[in-house]
C-alpha cells in the first residue's frame, strides 16, 4: 500500500511567495516606527525583569503568518493516494545450445566465433533477469553445462569454461538440440525457448535435428537457430611446426535445414555474419520473448485540505483571544 501526497489545485501555492514579503515589510515597518528615548543612563534598567508579553512580542505576527500559510495548502486542497499494485511475472524458461566444434575457432568474429557468442549469450541474459537459463553444449557429443536455473552469475561464470576440443570434435545439431528440450519437456512455464547456435552442417550424433525439432514442437517449444560464419571464406588457425597458422576454410552452414527447424517450431532463423550482426539478433529475440507482466492498480484519492483550514480557524481564534487580552492596547 503506498500513499502519496499531491495537490488537485497546486497552482494555489504560488501564493506562498506572499510570507517572506510580508516577513521583510514587517521588519521594515517595526524598524522605521520604532521609537528611541534618549537617556543618559540604562544602569537603572539592568535588573528589570522582561514579561511574558515582551518575549512574546512577533507572537501575533508568527501566528499570522502560519494561519496564512495553512490557507494557502488548503486552498490547494492536498490529496492522499492510496495505491495498491498486484504484479504477476511468469518468466519464461531459455535453454542456450551452442556449437563448440573446432570450426568455432575461426576468426571472422573477434577475437573468433565462439568467444564473440559467449560474450553476447552472457549479456543476453544478464538482460532477463525474471527468466530462468540452462545451457548445453554440443560437438560431436552434447552435455548440459548448466540446467535450468535463476542464478544467472553462475550461468555466466560457467560460459568462461567453455572451449573447444572438451568433447569429442564434430557437429551434432540433432543430440544438442534434443539435450536441450529434454531440459525443457517437463518446465511448467508459459514460455519454453530454446537459442541454437551453430557455424556449420549436421554431421554427427544419433538423432536427426528435424526428428529433434519434431520433438521440441510436441512439448510447445520454440526454437530460434542462429548459423554464425561471414559469407565466403573465413580465416582458420592451424597449429604447425612453424606455429599458428592461418588458412581460409570455406564457410559451410546448413541454412535450409535451421530454417526448417526454425519454422518447425513456430521460431526464426537468423544469420549473423559479425560481432555486430550477432548482437543485433539477440537483441532482436529479447524483444520477441518477452515475461508476461499483468498489472492491476487501484487508486483511491482523500482529501485533506480540512485538517489545515480547521488547524488556520484555531489558530485564528487564538491570535484574536491574544491580541483582545494580553496584547490589548488602548489608543
Amino acid at each position: 500500500m503506498l500513499r502519496e501526497i499531491e495537490f488537485a489545485q497546486p497552482y494555489f501555492l504560488y501564493l506562498l511567495i506572499i510570507i517572506p514579503l510580508l516577513c521583510v515589510w514587517y521588519w521594515y515597518k517595526r524598524k522605521k516606527y520604532k521609537p528611541d528615548i534618549q537617556l543618559s543612563t540604562t544602569s537603572g534598567f539592568e535588573n528589570t525583569p522582561i514579561s511574558l508579553r515582551q518575549r512574546l512580542y512577533h507572537g501575533l505576527f508568527v501566528i499570522r503568518m502560519i494561519v496564512l500559510t495553512l490557507l494557502i495548502i488548503a486552498f490547494a486542497r492536498p490529496q492522499t493516494s492510496s495505491s495498491s499494485q498486484d504484479v504477476t511475472i511468469e518468466g519464461i524458461d531459455i535453454v542456450m545450445s551452442i556449437d563448440i566444434s573446432g570450426s568455432m575457432l575461426a576468426e571472422d568474429f573477434k577475437p573468433n566465433r565462439l568467444e564473440a557468442a559467449k560474450n553476447v549469450a552472457s549479456e543476453f541474459i544478464q538482460g532477463r533477469p525474471n527468466d530462468r537459463v540452462g545451457l548445453v553444449v554440443f560437438s560431436g557429443e552434447t552435455f548440459t553445462q548448466c540446467p535450468l536455473t535463476t542464478d544467472h552469475a553462475v550461468i555466466r561464470n560457467l560460459f568462461k569454461d567453455i572451449k573447444s576440443g572438451m568433447i569429442e570434435d564434430g557437429t551434432a545439431i540433432g543430440d544438442g538440440l534434443a539435450t536441450s528440450v529434454n531440459r525443457l519437456k517437463d518446465s511448467k512455464a508459459i514460455s519454453k525457448v530454446i537459442i541454437l547456435l551453430t557455424d556449420g552442417v549436421n554431421n554427427m550424433g544419433a538423432l536427426d535435428p528435424l526428428s529433434a525439432a519434431e520433438i521440441a514442437k510436441l512439448y510447445g517449444i520454440r526454437v530460434y537457430t542462429i548459423g554464425v560464419g561471414s559469407l565466403g571464406t573465413a580465416p582458420y588457425p592451424v597449429q604447425t611446426p612453424f606455429g599458428k597458422q592461418y588458412q581460409d576454410m570455406e564457410v559451410q552452414i546448413d541454412e535450409a535445414l535451421l530454417k526448417e527447424v526454425a519454422q518447425l517450431t513456430d521460431g526464426r532463423y537468423f544469420r549473423a555474419t559479425s560481432n555486430k550482426k550477432l548482437r543485433e539478433i539477440y537483441g532482436e529475440i529479447d524483444k520477441l520473448e518477452k515475461s508476461k507482466i499483468d498489472v492491476t492498480e487501484f487508486k483511491k484519492k482523500k482529501e485533506e485540505y480540512l485538517i489545515f483550514a480547521l488547524i488556520a480557524m484555531i489558530l485564528f481564534a487564538f491570535e484574536i483571544i491574544l491580541r483582545n487580552t494580553i496584547y490589548k492596547t488602548t489608543p
